[in-house]
C-alpha cells in the first residue's frame, strides 16, 4: 500500500513538473515571437517580473518604503491623523512633528499670547442657506460636510454608512451627479442634491431636466437644496466617468441609462454656455423646488467669477447662487483622465481666496455662501480654510478614509479591497455598516472639534471668527508670510459706492 501510495505521488510529482515546464515553453515562445514589448522579446519568461514589481510596486511603497511625509496623494501621516480621528482615538502624538514645517507652502497658524479660556469659548454658530431668497433656507449646522461621491462611484453599504454617520454628526451629505438613491435617505440626514451635467436622476426621458423630477426630490424632508455641478476638481473640462463594470441595474434604473454600459456625462450643460444662462436655470430650480441652489466649479482664472458677479449686479441678488462649492484642482475621488486630474485648474490655496476676493469686490460675499473642497482632510487645512474666507468645508477622500479607505488606488476598477468603492459583493462584505457609520460620524465631530482648538489656539472664541492674519504661509525656509499679506482684503463696491 505504502509503495502504491509512492508511486501515485512520483507521478503527480512528475506531471506538475511537466506541466510547470510546459507552461514556461509556451510563455517563452509567445515572448520571444510578439512584437509589442521589448523588454519580453530580449528577456522571456522573467521579464515578467519587471511588469508585476512596477504594478505591486506603489503598493510596497506605501508600507515599506516611503516616509511618513512623501506618499501622494495622501502620505501615511495624514492617513494616520484621519483614521485617528474617525476611531476617536484623538491627534495626540509624541516625540514632536514629522510634518517640514520650513516646506513652501507649509501651514503654520499664529498662536495668541492670551488664548481664549474654556469659560469664555463659544459653540460654533450654525449658518443659514438662501434665508430671504428661497421658500425653504438651510440651517447648516457642521463647518465639516460629505462632499459628492455618486452610488456607482462608491458602494451601497459605504452610501448607507456615510448617511447614517452625517446625521448622528449632524453634517449634510451631497449626492454627487449619480442622483439621490434609497441610500442616501437611510440615515434621515440633511442632503443636497446634486445636478449633474447628465441630469442624472432628475431627466426625463430624453435626458433633459425634469421639473416634474425636481419637485418630487424636493418634497422629500432630507433634500436641503440643490447643487448645480459646472465641473470638479479632478477632471474640469469633462464629465463624469463610470465604467460600464460599475453600471449596474440598480444604478441605471436610478440615474436613467442603460446599465452594463460606460456612463459619461457631457463636459458640460448643453443648456449653459455662460453666465446669464447659469442665472436662469439656478432660478428656475429655486422657483421650481423652493430651496436654495448653489453652483460647483473648479477654477482656472478670474473670468468666470467675475462675469457672474458683473451678472448679478446687473440682474439682481435674487438671481445669485445661494452658495458656491469652489473644487480645488487636487480633488479626485472619481476616475479622471491623468491629463487633467494632474495639471488642470486651480489648487485650492490659490483658488479659494480669490474667489472669496472677487464676492468681497463685487459686494456679493454676504448673499453667497462659500464651501471649499480640495484635499482638505485634517482639521488644520480646514481651518486654513475658514481663515481664506470659506463659510463651509467638504471632504470626499477624508470620508472615504472614515470608511476604511486604504489607498489602494483601484476606485476605478470596480476591485477596491475594503468595499467602499466596489460593487462586487464579496469585497462589499468588509464594510459593516453597523461598525463605519459611527467612524463616519466620529471623523466629523472630531475634525470640527479640532478647527475650533486651532481658532481657540488662535484667540477666536469660535471657528467662524478665524481669519486671514490667523494663519501664515511658508514662503521658503525661515521665511513665511500672513495670508491677509499674500492675500489683502479688497475694498467692497458696495462701501465704495456709498462713500
Amino acid at each position: 500500500m505504502t509503495g502504491l501510495v509512492g508511486v501515485i505521488a512520483y507521478g503527480l510529482g512528475t506531471l506538475i513538473a511537466f506541466l510547470f515546464i510546459a507552461t514556461l515553453l509556451v510563455v517563452f515562445i509567445r515572448d520571444v515571437t510578439q512584437k509589442k514589448h521589448s523588454v519580453l522579446r530580449y528577456y522571456p519568461v522573467i521579464g515578467h517580473l519587471r511588469y508585476w514589481m512596477e504594478q505591486l510596486g506603489e503598493y510596497f511603497r506605501q508600507y515599506l518604503f516611503s516616509n511618513d511625509r512623501e506618499e501622494m496623494p495622501f502620505n501615511r501621516a495624514t492617513r494616520g491623523w484621519v483614521y485617528r480621528l474617525a476611531k476617536d482615538e484623538g491627534g495626540v502624538i509624541g516625540f514632536g512633528s514629522t510634518n517640514n514645517s520650513n516646506e513652501p507652502g507649509s501651514i503654520l497658524f499664529v498662536n495668541a499670547p492670551y488664548p481664549v479660556l474654556e469659560e469664555d469659548r463659544l459653540p460654533t454658530p450654525p449658518l443659514a442657506i438662501g434665508e430671504g431668497y428661497c421658500r425653504e433656507p438651510f440651517l447648516a449646522k457642521s463647518v465639516i460636510n460629505i462632499s459628492g461621491m455618486s452610488f456607482g462611484a462608491i458602494s451601497e453599504p459605504a452610501v448607507r454608512a456615510l448617511s447614517r454617520g452625517a446625521a448622528k454628526a449632524g453634517c449634510w451629505m451631497d449626492t454627487g451627479e449619480g442622483g439621490l438613491s434609497p441610500f442616501h435617505l437611510d440615515g434621515g440626514c440633511d442632503v443636497i442634491m446634486q445636478i449633474g451635467t447628465a441630469n442624472y436622476g432628475i431627466r426625463n426621458q430624453d435626458g433633459l431636466f425634469s421639473p416634474e423630477r425636481a419637485r418630487e426630490i424636493a418634497a422629500l424632508p432630507q433634500v436641503k437644496a440643490f447643487e448645480i455641478k459646472l465641473s470638479q476638481g479632478a477632471k474640469p473640462g469633462k464629465g463624469g466617468v463610470l465604467p460600464a463594470a460599475k453600471v449596474t441595474e440598480q444604478i441605471a434604473l436610478i440615474r436613467g441609462i442603460p446599465a452594463h454600459v460606460d456612463s459619461i456625462s457631457p463636459n458640460r450643460h448643453r443648456d449653459i454656455a455662460n453666465a446669464d444662462q447659469l442665472l436662469d436655470h439656478i432660478a428656475r430650480v429655486r422657483d421650481i423646488t423652493g430651496k436654495p441652489v448653489g453652483v460647483k466649479t473648479a477654477v482656472g482664472g478670474w473670468q468666470f467669477v467675475n462675469e457672474l458677479a458683473e451678472a448679478i449686479n446687473r440682474r439682481g441678488l435674487e438671481y445669485a447662487p445661494d452658495f458656491l462649492a469652489i473644487d480645488g484642482g487636487e480633488g479626485g475621488s472619481g476616475a479622471a483622465p491623468q491629463a487633467l486630474m494632474d495639471h488642470m485648474a486651480l489648487p485650492i490655496m490659490e483658488a479659494l481666496p480669490r474667489v472669496v476676493d472677487a464676492l468681497i469686490e463685487s459686494g456679493l460675499r454676504d448673499r453667497i455662501r462659500v464651501i471649499a473642497a480640495g484635499k482638505l482632510v485634517t482639521s488644520a487645512r480646514a481651518a486654513w480654510a475658514l481663515c481664506a474666507g470659506a463659510d463651509f468645508v467638504n471632504s470626499a477622500r477624508g470620508f472615504m478614509f472614515s470608511l476604511g479607505c486604504i489607498q489602494a488606488l483601484r476606485c476605478h476598477l470596480n476591485t477596491c479591497p475594503t468595499g467602499v468603492t466596489t460593487h462586487n459583493k464579496r469585497l462589499q462584505r468588509g464594510l459593516v455598516v453597523e461598525e463605519k457609520y459611527l467612524r463616519v460620524a466620529n471623523y466629523a465631530l472630531n475634525m470640527n472639534r479640532e478647527i475650533d482648538m486651532i481658532a481657540h489656539s488662535c484667540g477666536c472664541r469660535h471657528s467662524r471668527e478665524l481669519r486671514r492674519e490667523h494663519v501664515r504661509i511658508v514662503q521658503s525656509a525661515g521665511h513665511s508670510v500672513a495670508l491677509n499679506i499674500l492675500y489683502p482684503y479688497p475694498e467692497s463696491s458696495a462701501k465704495l459706492r456709498e462713500a
